[in-house]
This record gives C-alpha cells, structure tokens and sequence, in this order.
C-alpha cells in the first residue's frame, strides 16, 4: 500500500489527557467561581482585570488537594489487574544454504527458531482468568503471564476465537488475584472519559486517557465482530489485550487495533466491547470448545438507501432478513423474508452487524424481543434463542492420497459447523474443517472454511465424494473453492 494511506495495526498505548478530567470534575452550567478566580489571578500575576478582588475565594491553594484533578485512584484501583502476556512458538527455519559446509559455518543450519510476541491482558476473575486478543496468544506453544507487582505465571489457554480476536487464559495461585469488574458498554455514550491502561512497545504498564470517539464501528479489517468502540486514547503496539476502563473503574472494552500512518498511535485507537468480553469469558469459564452463538434460523442483509426508500423509511437502518428456516425459530416467530429487525432487547439496530453483536452477547436459551418493520407496520416479536442444530452429515473426514487436497479434513455443512467456522448458517456443501501443517493441502493454501464446490468436473455435495475423487490416481486436478462468498478456480498439475 501507498504510504499516504492509513495502516490498521494491532496493537498497543500511551499519550496523556489532563484536561478531560477537569472538564468532569467542573459543571459547565456553574463553574466554581473560587477555583475561576484562582486560575484568573494565578495567570494575571494576582491581579484580576488590573485590580484585587476582595473575597475569601480569592487566594493561592494551600496545597496539592485543593488544585489538583486526577485519575489517580482509578488508575490505583484498576492497574494491578492489568497484565503483561508473552507468547513464544517453536517454528523450524530452513536455511537457504543447507547442505552446504562452507556457508553453514557462517550463517548455520536449518533448525528450530523461538517467535516471540507481546501483549497485554485483563484478569476479570480472582481465581487467576485472564482475557486478551487472539492475535497476542494465536500459535504460541507457551505463554506466560506476568503481573505488575513482578510474579510471573505460566498460563493454559482455555478458549480463543479468531473471528472475534479473543482469547482467555488460565494462571492459578494459592490466593486470589486482583481483577477489574466487567463493566456494561452499551451504557457508554461518545464523549465519555476513559483509560487505556497496557504495555506498548514493552516498556512497561503505562495508562493514557481520552474520550469515547465513536460507538459501533464496522468494517475496520479487525475480526468478524465488527461493533467496535472507537477512542482517542493512546494506544500503542504492545497494547493488545489491554483495558479500556469507565470512570466507575469498570473494563468497558478490550484494546485491540489503531490506524496509523507510522505505527504508533494518532488518535484512533479501537476497543472490543466489554458485553461481548463477557459472553466470551463465560462460554470460557463453563468449558466450551468454541464460542456459540444464539441461532435464530435466518440469514440477514445490509439495509441500502434504495431498500430503505421501497420500504418508506426515513433513513437506511436495521437488518433486513433475505431468508429464514422453515423450521427455525425465527419462522416460528411469525418473521418473513422483507421484514426488517430496527431494535433487539430495547436496543437499535443500526446495521447487520449490531444485530450479529447482539444476539452473539445473549445466553442461549433464552428469548428476545425484536421490533420489526414488516408491510410498513412496526411491531413487537418474541423469538427463542436456541442452539444451532448439528444435523447428520457432520462427521470429519481425513483427505489422503497423491491431491492438492490431501492433509485437508472435511465435513458436510450444518447450522452447528457453519457457525463454528463462521459461514452463514444456510450454506450447504462440504467445507474444509482444518489442515494439517506441512500437508499438500496447507502447501496449496487451502484454509479453514474453504468450501469446495467441485473437483474434476464433479460437482461435490457429500464429504465421501470428495474423499473419493481426492483420492483417485490423476495428475491433472481442477477444482472451484469458495472462500467469503467467491469463487476460485484453478488447475494444476500434481
């Protein structure tokens, strides 16, 4: 990319903001006249528009107390249960001069490197649960936790989610650690003060302050979750992970990525919401392999201007649905394709991804109530929020043999795996559940979530039909894969 443009980076923090308190502390309709006196006479040299005004208000502070505005107890309270993490990989390095002595000598031979990486992390539960983003942990082999009063922990992971940037950890001690309470982040509002508190570029736990810049930030090119909160507060590389802290002391969002021109911080830093944090860390804490959320049996589309004004609304919002199970919830909630979801639990909808926020922060189990435009009527509906059927066709399927495929395991798509592997929960197919390192499969690219849609002509629709063309005796392989809804299609000699 052009250096002109802005680079989205992930992560870390550090700039201070000493006025923003003030402007808190201070009722902008009455400000104290003792304190506007003080400032006046301190800057005129003593004197208040050329001359002394007599009063009690008008004198120097006797001390710090009387003057100073700080988020020093915040800061006292919460920074401690602010944490460093640092992951560390095995990754074998093949020298371009193996098998030959001469070089070898010099520049050594082929072998394991220790990959380092470094971020931050929250602990949100005394007994030792720490949450921070899933690109600071990702293929670490080893990571380690490390508190700011010098203890060091080893750490198991118990749950990450590459869509959602997340990740929880575990580190255990005989006493209780200290923790920051998850806080509520729908009830912030653009313009309330907050603390990035982390550890950008190592140099240790650092905090810096700013004000909520912007609510429910979509597309920004970081995970699928894309609600995100938008702060001015510094946040550097070396931040990921860290805490986004409310003036009530409570973690608010999880600091995960800026744009940047040069790499640090220019004001635009942007947080992982504290409701979703939750959701996360209690699907952790009860055991789950992988983050699930609510199924409602429907598929959903952006709102454009032109949908908007065929429907007589005033402006384009909400999520407008494009199809719906017929044995879903949301068929039996009486919901249509063309109706348009504006609110979920008394909170708006502005765009597909609210909504996909939304129901991702709810219990499964429970029900919710939606306020639906459907034929130019508003109305009020109830749905259940259930767990995503598994189906019948899920067994995993192991690709060997001589093809670009083999090494990849495949599966036949459910409503369960589809949202697992984070594809709309109504698209059918076999899909490629993992891949092993070093397989043709991996060497050929193939991914996780990569649906193949035909091999050699045939069009592929069962899990045993791919095994069985994969593993044929040819040289000659043409497939189509679909990867985020496009189609590719390539032909190689194997």
């Amino acid at each position: 990319m052009r250096a002109k443009r802005f680079a989205l980076l992930v992560l870390g923090a550090w700039m201070t903001f000493a006025g923003a308190a003030a402007a808190q502390e201070a009722p902008a309709a009455n400000p104290d006249p003792g304190l506007s006196d003080v400032l006046t006479d301190l800057l005129s040299g003593g004197k208040g528009n050329g001359e002394a005004t007599p009063g009690p208000d008008r004198r120097v502070p006797f001390g710090r107390e009387e003057m100073q505005l700080s988020f020093a107890p915040l800061v006292k309270d919460t920074a401690a249960a602010v944490v460093n993490v640092y992951a560390s990989q095995q990754v074998n390095v093949r020298s371009p001069f193996e098998g030959d002595p001469f070089f070898e000598q010099f520049f050594g031979r082929s072998g394991p490197r220790q990959r380092s990486s470094l971020g931050s992390g929250v602990l949100v539960d005394p007994s030792g649960v720490v949450v921070t983003n899933y690109h600071v942990v990702k293929d670490a082999d080893q990571v380690k936790v490390a508190l700011s009063d010098g203890r060091e922990f080893a750490s198991k992971v118990l749950l990450k989610d590459e869509t959602l940037d997340l990740a929880v950890l575990k580190i255990d001690s005989d006493k209780p650690f200290p923790t920051v309470p998850i806080g509520d982040s729908d009830a912030l509002q653009v313009g309330d003060l907050v603390l990035a508190i982390g550890n950008p570029f190592g140099v240790g736990q650092t905090t810096t302050s700013g004000i909520v810049s912007a609510l429910a930030r979509t597309h920004i090119g970081v995970a699928d979750s894309s609600f995100f909160i938008q702060t001015d507060a510094a946040i550097n590389p070396g931040n990921s992970g860290g805490a986004l802290i409310n003036m009530g002391g409570q973690l608010v969002g999880i600091n995960t990525a800026i744009f940047s021109r040069s790499g640090g911080s220019i004001g635009i830093g942007f947080a992982i919401p504290a409701n979703m944090v939750r959701a996360f860390v209690d699907a952790a804490k009860s055991g789950a392999e992988f983050f699930e959320r609510p199924f409602v049996g429907a598929t959903f589309e952006p709102v454009t201007a032109q949908i908007a004004e065929s429907l007589g609304m005033e402006h384009p919002t909400g999520a407008l649905i494009s199809s719906v199970d017929e044995n879903g919830p949301a068929a039996r909630a009486g919901l249509k394709p063309g109706d348009v979801v504006l609110s979920f639990n008394g909170k708006p909808v502005e765009h597909m991804e609210a909504l996909d926020y939304r129901l991702a922060t709810q219990p499964i189990g429970g029900k919710a109530t939606l306020s639906v435009l459907t034929k130019g009527e508003e109305k009020s509906i109830e749905i259940a929020l259930e767990r995503a059927p598994e189906g019948t066709s899920a067994a995993e399927v192991l690709l060997r043999g001589r093809s670009p495929f083999a090494g990849a395991k495949v599966a036949e798509l459910s409503p369960r795996l589809a949202q697992r592997l984070r594809v709309p929960t109504g698209t059918k197919g076999v899909v490629i559940v993992s891949v092993d390192g070093g397989s043709p499969a991996a060497g050929f690219g193939f991914q996780r979530g990569d649906i193949v849609r035909e091999l050699n002509g045939e069009v592929i629709d069962t899990a045993q039909k791919l095994q069985q063309l994969a593993e044929a005796d040819s040289r000659w392989w043409r497939f189509t894969v679909e990867r985020d809804g496009r189609l590719m299609r390539q032909m190689l000699r194997y």
